[in-house]
């Protein structure tokens, strides 16, 4: 796997269309990967603040449960970007030949 998969996708012999929807599915995976962690980020700054700033028990324990939830979910975003991404190599390989030249319409 030389290069990054921009570059791959891009030295192979797909149509236009099949290069945008690959660009497209890449940068969406991107971005789901991206509100996982800022989701997570959240969570552990609000929790944070319960810990810091309040003296209530109940906002104590939601803090200290708070956590654990945003390393879960951090996690949970990392796994989920990697399958996606390794899902997206896949069909990228088994896209089409790659050395072969495209086919003219006077064939």
């Amino acid at each position: 796997m030389n290069g990054t998969l921009y570059q791959r996708f891009m030295a192979s012999t797909l149509s236009l269309r099949e290069h945008l929807a690959a660009a497209r599915s890449i940068m969406a995976n991107e971005r789901t990967f991206l509100a996982y962690q800022r989701t997570a980020l959240t969570q552990l700054a609000v929790a944070a603040t319960f810990l810091r700033f309040f003296d209530h028990p109940a906002l104590t324990v939601l803090g200290w449960l708070l956590v654990p939830t945003s390393l879960v979910t951090m996690a949970l975003g990392l796994v989920r970007y990697l399958r996606m991404r390794r899902l997206i190599h896949q069909l990228e390989d088994s896209a089409g030949p790659k050395d072969a030249p495209p086919q003219s319409a006077a064939e």
